[in-house]
């Protein structure tokens, strides 16, 4: 695991990286324990579970109420998972429309700013907030990964959008927020020799934050995929940066939550079929993580499947659960995989084990990008299986044509994921307050020395 540390000076230097510190028995300054995360372990018993529900509204009296913005919020799975923790949502900005509209749909108490982030200053967001300089508790936010992404072949720094995160550094400046958290892809450690990541943990630094930079495994934290990204987590307030404890896989509290745990209450669904409008589910929750996904829903949405043509529809026939392009009889695969080795392109047209995690959920499921075929139907995983395999609550629904829900999708950080960050961080508040009492309380009781 790669962790990396700036300091309020703004000098770069390598963290060791240790284990996580457990958040399980603390209390969060809300003054609740932390939540757990939801795991598909057991059967789903009683009622459903309202913990993913939307949360808006004054907080009680006596609570803190936590703030957040989000720069780059896409369709808002960052921003989820932050509400899901506990934080009010006051205000959200991305270029894409189709993301907007979702981002508005499931944020009613956000402000959506649409348009590129050069044409909004920090007064806007300030002014969207109704806050003032300095007041917001963190600014959350993961600038356009193309330009890093190892699927992108043409990757680098003369991207465009590879310099988008000044941008992020700019409105950090113009709010001052007490907490900053960014997420990336972990090809930002190389790109460019790894220059963006040295420019933000500097420039941070010069802002006056302390922060780190460490890589999160999302199936780590009970979402069942396989999906690596870089979090930078760092204050202006002197407090210890706390990571959220890994609590899924061998030898930790659960395992991993799988695909099947995931997917298997959805309807079936034939190659093409389009239902028009939500439909109901296939069977009642099968275990926590779909009870904890549906709520209080009783149909689901964006569960549409795509037309594939009928060469694909035959390559599928021979590909088992587990297996990939390999297993397509050598006359049936498609020009360009005539001629790879058979080390290469180890996902494409893979169709994962029901028992296993799901590969990275990307853009589009598309068969030539990875292993996306439905474990046990012979097409192609539906916006919903995707949004399911990243954590999202059912009752989010994604605006726009299906390729663009796919966008929204696999543009996303998991909600899941990101809650576990938003309850680290605000147990490190509150572990830190308590620290300050006691020392506070500890130099009352220091005898007179007159």
């Amino acid at each position: 695991m790669i962790c990396l540390t700036a300091s309020r000076d703004g000098k770069t230097t390598p963290n060791g990286v240790g284990e996580a510190t457990s958040m399980e028995g603390l209390s969060t300054a809300k003054g609740g324990n932390v939540a757990s995360v939801p795991t598909a372990g057991t059967k789903a018993r009683g009622k459903r579970s309202s913990g993913n529900t939307r949360k808006s509204g004054a907080p009680a009296k006596g609570e803190k109420r936590w703030t957040a913005i989000d720069l780059f919020c896409g369709a808002g799975g960052l921003s989820e998972g932050f509400r899901q923790a506990g934080f009010h949502v006051l205000a959200g900005n991305d270029v894409d429309p189709f993301a907007g509209q979702t981002f508005t749909a499931t944020h009613p108490e956000a402000k959506f700013l649409h348009g590129p982030i050069e044409d909004i200053s920090a007064e806007d967001f300030l002014k969207a907030a109704g806050l003032a300089r300095g007041e917001l508790d963190c600014l959350i936010g993961g600038p356009p990964c193309q330009a890093f992404s190892v699927y992108n072949h043409q990757r680098g720094l003369h991207d465009r959008r590879s310099g988008l995160f000044r941008e992020y550094l700019r409105i950090v400046e113009g709010l001052n927020p007490k907490w900053v958290i960014m997420e990336n892809v972990t090809g930002i450690y190389s790109a460019g020799g790894g220059k963006a990541v040295s420019e933000i943990l500097t420039g941070l630094g010069e802002l006056g934050y302390t922060v780190e930079a460490r890589v999160l495994r999302a199936e780590e934290y009970g979402v069942p995929q396989e999906r690596r990204r870089v979090f930078f987590i760092g204050n202006r307030l002197g407090v210890p940066i706390r990571w959220p404890e890994p609590t899924h896989g061998p030898g930790r509290k659960h395992p991993y939550v799988t695909v099947w745990d995931a997917i298997s209450d959805l309807p079936p669904l034939k190659n093409g079929e389009a239902p028009k409008g939500p439909v109901k589910y296939a069977t009642e929750p099968q275990n926590d993580y779909q009870r904890y996904l549906r709520g209080s829903q009783v149909c689901v949405s964006n569960h549409a499947a795509a037309r594939l043509s009928a060469i694909n529809l035959e390559r599928m026939k021979y590909i088992p659960e587990g297996g990939s392009w390999r297993d397509i009889p050598y006359d049936l695969l498609p020009a360009g995989m005539k001629r790879a080795r058979r080390c290469d392109h180890t996902k494409r047209y893979g169709r994962p084990f029901r028992n296993g995690l799901s590969c990275t959920i990307l853009t589009k499921c598309d068969l030539h990008w990875g292993a996306f075929i439905h474990p046990v139907q012979d097409r192609i995983f539906t916006v919903r299986e995707a949004a399911r395999l990243q954590s999202f609550p059912d009752w989010f629904e994604f605006a726009g044509p299906r390729t663009e829900q796919y966008v929204q999708v696999g543009n996303a950080v998991p909600p899941l994921l990101a809650k576990q960050v938003a309850l680290a961080l605000m147990s490190a508040v509150a572990t830190d307050q308590v620290s300050r009492l006691n020392k506070f309380e500890h130099q009352l009781t220091l005898p007179s020395l007159f």
